[in-house]
């Protein structure tokens, strides 16, 4: 039997229909169920969202604890309400879902916490699914030191001159220092709250947020006009360490609430990266725990975390070489005449010879070289080091 036009577009409506029927299911229980709720993911293990829904909304005894915002969750006021608003609520099959972000259905199993969000309220005009696909997270303590603050910045900066988007969680501190050094660097970075994404929280970041807005995003699991909290700054922590290829640790004490995103982002395969403090420095005992006890990797540079979270053998990071010197690149034969050649007082190639334990001829031609190099000079028949050189020394 062949379909008609008529059965066609009763399809696509009746699709069209189930879509909006999930968002509104989702964007409601994202309104009623905690971020990561223990007790969520147990009780409607297995059920789909618009079930999940319709049993909130029918009560019973199982289901008594999100009576109350049940009661008050207006899903379709609100998605009419963020379209006017300039902001979005993606979710699973939307051409902007982050699909990466799936692995947390896996991810926290033996705590009972965390799970796949219902959706992802965003504001801002660019591509969430793009922006992540080159993303790498940046966080840290609030309370930094100098340090720290100079160093999230200048990586994120590296990060941005490499086209990669720093994910951080808009807090004081670190991840300001993130925000900041990807702008400064014309990049793109994306802001995930433990609040509503029209929320300024903290509201000194109110600025920060506006200029993050220009070109990237602004995200949040939590419906609009929510305020934060201390189990929401920990779900929130899950959000970040999924959504990117790494997570840099920048500084952090041994109970900061980064090394609560460093554990979510062990648990979704995602490398953590530490970078290094002094030894003297508490902000930085969390970091150096993390390379110790824990298998992070040791980064100091933009080029390091790519190295670290880019394809096998692509992004290899540059060797490292101290300061270039006079010396480098002379012969080990020239080496051992400079070597023997006096600072101050000049010496005849006879006693530069002896010194240096070779012949005369050998060193001799050695001597033109360095000469040439700017390495010694002559005094009538004597050689010493030329001043350029001594003054190096």
């Amino acid at each position: 039997m062949t379909a008609t036009a008529s059965d066609t577009t009763d399809t696509a409506a009746a699709t069209d229909e189930g879509r909006e029927a999930e968002r509104i299911a989702r964007a409601g229980l994202s309104r009623v169920i905690e971020p990561g709720d223990p007790a969520a993911l147990a009780t409607f293990d297995g059920m789909g969202p618009v079930e999940i829904w319709h049993r909130l909304q029918s009560g019973g005894p199982d289901v008594e604890r999100w009576s109350a915002r049940v009661a008050e969750a207006r899903p379709e006021d609100e998605l009419r309400h963020a379209l006017k608003a300039h902001y979005r609520f993606v979710i699973p099959g939307d051409d902007e879902w982050p699909d990466q972000i799936e692995v947390l259905a896996d991810a926290g199993q033996l705590s009972r916490r965390g799970g796949v969000p219902f959706g992802l309220w965003v504001r801002g005009s660019a591509d969430l699914r793009k922006l992540l696909e080159q993303s790498i997270a940046v966080v840290g303590a609030r309370a930094c030191t100098p340090y720290g603050e100079h160093v999230a910045g200048e990586l994120s900066a590296g990060l941005a001159d490499k086209g990669m988007t720093v994910v951080s969680g808009g807090a004081y501190g670190i991840d300001a220092a993130a925000h900041r050094g990807t702008l400064a660097a014309s990049g793109t970075t994306i802001a995930v709250l433990a609040c509503g994404v029209n929320v300024s929280y903290p509201k000194g970041n109110h600025a920060l947020f506006d200029r993050i807005l220009e070109k990237g995003l602004i995200v949040s699991e939590l419906p609009p006009g929510c305020s934060p909290t201390r189990l929401r700054f920990l779900a929130r922590n899950r959000l970040i360490a999924s959504l990117s290829l790494g997570t840099v640790i920048t500084e952090a004490a041994v109970r900061s609430g980064a090394l609560n995103t460093a554990g979510w982002a062990e648990q979704c395969g995602r490398p953590v990266l530490a970078v290094p403090g002094p030894i003297t420095s508490a902000k930085s005992e969390g970091s150096h725990l993390l390379v110790r006890e824990r298998n992070a990797l040791l980064v100091t540079s933009a080029s390091d975390i790519l190295e670290a979270v880019a394809p096998y053998g692509s992004h290899l990071a540059e060797p490292r070489r101290g300061p270039q010197r006079p010396s480098d690149g002379l012969t080990p034969d020239e080496l051992r005449v400079l070597d023997a050649v006096p600072v101050v007082v000049p010496a005849t190639l006879t006693s530069i010879s002896r010194t240096a334990g070779l012949e005369p001829q050998v060193v001799k031609i050695a001597l033109t070289h360095l000469a040439t190099a700017n390495l010694v000079e002559p005094l009538a028949d004597r050689w010493r080091l030329s001043k350029s050189h001594r003054t190096n020394q």
